[in-house]
């Protein structure tokens, strides 16, 4: 944070100038170093990069750092505490400078409170964490969770289902089921939460997303085979008293929010509200089928925080939410009173809470409790499909953490935990359904899953090395005992490098039918050629980070590669034969390779652009031959930029994303109408936002898909939708075409 310098540094440099022997040529950086509750550090060391001139912090955490006036602009600056180490960019030396260093050696993010860029890579982590910032989701609509990453190249918004616009977010290539998906460090969505549940978060109640490629911790649990995704939802310690924001696009969709926020002594509440109002009926295509679902959602989130958990004694937050929706998806003429016409219905019903309670017994040891309940009733229509589901999920860890060895640089965590998932589904077709399928009836499934865990985080050489060992076991009710372990590796030899190294096993229990609903959207019956295992992984990676600067611009480069190959996995197979899918263990060889290069380029608060290239390539090798899986782009490019006016009052972003070929599902045996070719055409999307900022307002204006490119006539066998071969999954790159729309955020301090 920059604040005027000469009433704050006055008295400081007056008490340096006469303890310090620097010569008089030089000039000083001023600031002040504290922890995430704003408490002044003392004893905090800083020195110029590539230099042994520093300085250290006095009991108000203040700091004046010599600097010879020959010292071109900009610089780094590395700072030392309690065995946390990192290194900041100073591009001026007429202000004050304000830190924000946590003590965690496990939560080593510096904060640096006058950047405005809203994306970064976490300096100390050992595991590559990408970090997404309220800065980095102003960039576009964002109105919900899938569209918070229109800037981001790690993780990919994919659309399972176009008729009621299910998506997943998919990393390093695979379905989003293989990535832990977290809010407030709880997994809330799986099963059937899983199908809707990343829509159901507006954007504008998000705070952070923390993105991690690979295997990671083993404290939140056994899942996460190729990542993790973390949202932060906001919790009312923002300068935001309230916020109103309205969004309206060219198909004629209304978002609203609204939140409130209250801060009275010790405690933080932030109450939020969300609706969504369906648009028009679009058919751009004139097959008759509606180009986006008609949805309508209301939805209210209430969270409580009380105190910080770096005070001693107790603290925590709880967490409320409810969300009601309704989808219709399908023929433009269709009816559901009177069953004219295809369509597809989803409605559901969530309630859920969660909370999080801490006991610092001092400031080496952290009691945590973290608990959950969600609750999700569901009734769907597919065609002549009916589906309804029940759904009850709980979360419980209890967890203790003490920081051990000299200057508390080592951290320990060991806990229990405990899953439960009971899942009622019911299946049945209509009378006019003349398709004969055979997978009616009634499934029920109770996972019960007690684990222990521990993990142990060793630091040495000053923080150049950092070692995250862990290891859980878990035991499901029928599938027995699973052992878990991770390893998470960091080596910093310069300020400016990071070598990152992952290695781990994850495991997970299949949902069939939430998590592969293009076997309830289409004709297929379905054959289950055995029961199925639960699916497992091994996941390892590597990530090289350079920061630099070229003139006045700050400078991030990364290039990371993962590899992941499983022990078990579950697909449905849709190309053995056109009218069935084939349910069965694959256990033979089955790999994911994932390699990404970015540059990251900022100069100043002005100029942000990025530039990202990702590589996947997944496949299976059945009957000695490599088979590529479907639906992924095995090329995809990303550039980004970001200019502000000098005032900040205008902000403007382009971000272009290019798609290679996608491997599609073999249509051979189709009759000749309901063939495709068997690779999809390469694609660009291209979007813009400005937005103009006043006193309490911001308005905003965007283009999504500028050059309105669309897969025509998606839906295979459109014209005979109650027949054999019709599949609404074929879907591989846009369906709705360019988007217009037009927003407004009013901030009340």
């Amino acid at each position: 944070m920059k604040t005027p310098l000469f009433p704050k540094v006055l008295g400081l440099l007056l008490a340096w100038y006469l303890g310090c022997s620097i010569q008089l040529n030089a000039q000083y950086l001023f600031g002040q170093i504290t922890d995430q509750s704003e408490i002044p550090l003392e004893g905090a060391i800083l020195a110029r990069s590539g230099t042994i001139v520093g300085a250290a912090t006095n009991e108000l955490g203040e700091f004046a750092l010599p600097i010879p006036d020959t010292t071109p602009l900009p610089f780094r600056v590395v700072v030392t505490y309690a065995g946390i180490k990192d290194s900041f960019t100073v591009d001026a030396l007429d202000v004050f400078w304000s830190f924000s260093l946590p003590l965690k050696v496990t939560l080593q993010e510096v904060e640096i409170r006058d950047a405005a860029t809203g994306a970064y890579i976490s300096v100390l982590q050992p595991i590559k964490t990408e970090i997404i910032n309220r800065a980095e989701l102003r960039k576009a609509a964002c109105c919900d969770l899938a569209g918070c990453f229109e800037t981001q190249s790690t993780v990919q918004p994919t659309t399972t289902n176009i008729l009621t616009n299910a998506k997943e977010l998919r990393i390093l290539g695979l379905s989003g089921v293989y990535n832990q998906v977290l809010v407030d460090g709880m997994p809330t969505l799986q099963g059937l939460t899983y199908t809707y549940g990343l829509s159901t978060i507006p954007g504008n109640q998000v705070e952070n997303i923390w993105v991690v490629k690979g295997a990671n911790s083993v404290v939140q649990g056994y899942e996460g085979m190729v990542g993790q995704i973390t949202v932060f939802p906001r919790d009312g310690q923002s300068e935001e008293r309230g916020t109103a924001d309205v969004l309206i696009n060219s198909f004629g969709e209304k978002h609203l929010n609204a939140s409130f926020s209250i801060k009275k002594q010790k405690w933080n509440q932030y109450l939020a509200l969300h609706s969504l109002q369906p648009g028009s009926k679009w058919d751009r295509d004139q097959d008759n089928f509606l180009d986006l679902p008609l949805i309508t959602r209301y939805a209210v989130f209430n969270k409580w925080k009380y105190r910080s958990e770096t005070e001693k004694g107790l603290s925590g937050s709880v967490g409320l939410r409810f969300v009601q929706e309704e989808r219709i998806g399908g023929q433009r003429t269709f009816e559901e009173e009177v069953g004219k016409d295809y369509g597809q219905v989803v409605r559901f019903k969530q309630p859920e809470w969660y909370g999080k309670a801490n006991y610092r017994l001092d400031s080496n040891q952290l009691l945590t409790f973290f608990a959950s309940t969600v609750l999700h009733r569901q009734s769907s229509q597919f065609g002549w499909v009916r589906y309804t589901a029940d759904q009850t999920q709980l979360y419980s860890n209890l967890q203790y953490a003490r920081f051990w060895g000299k200057n508390r640089i080592h951290e320990l965590k060991t806990g229990i935990s405990y899953r439960h998932l009971n899942l009622s589904e019911h299946i049945e077709f209509d009378v006019k359904d003349t398709l004969q399928r055979s997978y009616g009836g009634h499934y029920v499934r109770a996972d019960h899953i007690p684990g222990l865990f521990a993990e142990n985080t060793f630091n040495w050489d000053k923080g150049r090395w950092t070692w995250i060992v862990g290891l859980r076991t878990d035991r499901h009710h029928l599938f027995g005992p699973f052992t878990t372990p991770r390893t998470l590796l960091r080596f910093n030899p310069a300020p400016e490098w990071d070598f990152r190294f992952s290695s781990g096993y994850g495991w997970r229990i299949v949902q069939v039918f939430p998590e592969n609903i293009g076997l309830l959207t289409g004709n297929r019956d379905i054959r289950w050629e055995e029961p199925l295992r639960p699916e497992e992984a091994w996941n390892s990676g590597i990530n090289l980070t350079h920061r630099t600067s070229v003139g006045k611009n700050q400078v991030t480069l990364t290039a990371d590669f993962y590899h992941t190959r499983f022990l078990n996995q579950f697909f449905p197979d849709y190309d053995r034969q056109p009218t069935m899918a084939y349910l069965y263990n694959f256990s033979g060889k089955s790999i994911s390779n994932g390699l990404q290069l970015e540059v990251a380029a900022r100069r100043q608060d002005r100029v942000e652009l990025r530039l990202a290239y990702n590589y996947v390539d997944v496949y299976r090798i059945q009957e000695n031959q490599k088979i590529v899986l479907p639906f992924n782009a095995k090329h995809r490019f990303l550039w980004a930029a970001t200019y502000r006016t000098e005032d900040k009052d205008w902000q403007l972003d382009l971000n272009l994303h290019w798609y290679g070929q996608q491997r599609l599902p073999n249509t051979d045996q189709n009759p000749i109408d309901l063939r495709r070719p068997a690779q999809s055409d390469p694609y660009t999307m291209i979007n813009l936002q400005v937005r103009k900022a006043f006193n309490r307002l911001d308005c905003f204006f965007g283009v999504e898909n500028i050059l309105d490119f669309r897969q025509k006539q998606p839906i295979l066998g459109w014209e005979r939708p109650f027949s054999t071969g019709f599949d609404p999954s074929f879907a591989w790159g846009p369906t709705r075409g360019r988007e217009l729309y037009l927003g407004i955020n009013f901030r009340w301090p």
